[in-house]
């Protein structure tokens, strides 16, 4: 299970493995202050990204490819969440105000539909597996 939280907000025992998704360091927080089991900052949108979309919903569906497209080259910054994600629940944790458009959310989006991709993919795989062997 993948969850979202605004690293403003209490920890919780619920959180699970709390993962930093932001290249920058949220403003106002020390690094004792923040609880979180890892900060991966290159899972983040790259500057140019982060900069172009500016937190303007107008641009979130463009923003959404762009960063997808961004994460498609970059497998080894997003697997290792996917894979705490089947262990157990993963948070991951942002900065922004805006609750509905940010990287974060979007990640979750992505990788919701890769770990379904793999799963899927296992299962198929599996079944070929035995139907060749009969």
């Amino acid at each position: 299970m993948i969850k979202l939280k605004r690293v403003y907000d209490p920890p919780s025992r619920l959180d699970g493995r709390r993962v930093l998704v932001e290249r920058l360091w949220p403003r106002g927080l020390s690094k004792a202050t923040l609880r979180l089991d890892d900060w991966i900052k290159d899972v983040g949108p790259t500057t140019a990204l982060r900069q172009w979309f500016s937190h303007d919903p107008d641009k979130w569906d463009q923003f959404r490819r762009r960063y997808f497209r961004e994460l498609d080259s970059r497998p080894e910054t997003w697997q290792p969440i996917v894979a705490a994600g089947r262990r157990g629940t993963v948070t991951l944790l942002y900065s922004s105000h805006d609750t509905e458009h940010n990287n974060a959310v979007a990640l979750q989006e992505y990788l919701k539909a890769r770990a379904g991709t793999r799963r899927t993919t296992a299962r198929t795989a599996a079944g070929a597996t035995k139907r060749r062997s009969r």
